[in-house]
């Protein structure tokens, strides 16, 4: 019982910190989405998948903490790059 209990906390925990997490990485550079995910996982240890990092993502822009642009890629298909605002770096000072 006391390991589903750390397990169950520690998962509760990331949850609580990604998009604190987000909006640090965010703030050394602008990335796209699957590139956000592998930097969140070799600089925090956190594993998180398309379908949580983006409803993220999609929630911090209405927040006014991030915001988006396009860029055309070599291959035709562009990628949305993030960034954080000025909103968004007020908050991590916090």
């Amino acid at each position: 019982m006391k390991s589903e209990f750390l397990k169950n906390w520690e998962t509760q925990m990331k949850k609580g910190l990604l998009p604190f997490f987000v909006l640090q990485s965010l703030s050394t550079k602008e990335q796209y989405g699957y590139e956000l995910i592998q930097e969140l996982k070799s600089s925090f240890g956190i594993d998180v998948t398309e379908s949580t990092i983006y409803p993220l993502l999609i929630r911090l822009m209405k927040e006014n903490m991030l915001s988006h642009n396009w860029v055309e890629q070599p291959s035709g298909i562009p990628r949305k790059y993030y960034s954080i605002s000025t909103e968004g770096k007020k908050h991590i000072k916090k």
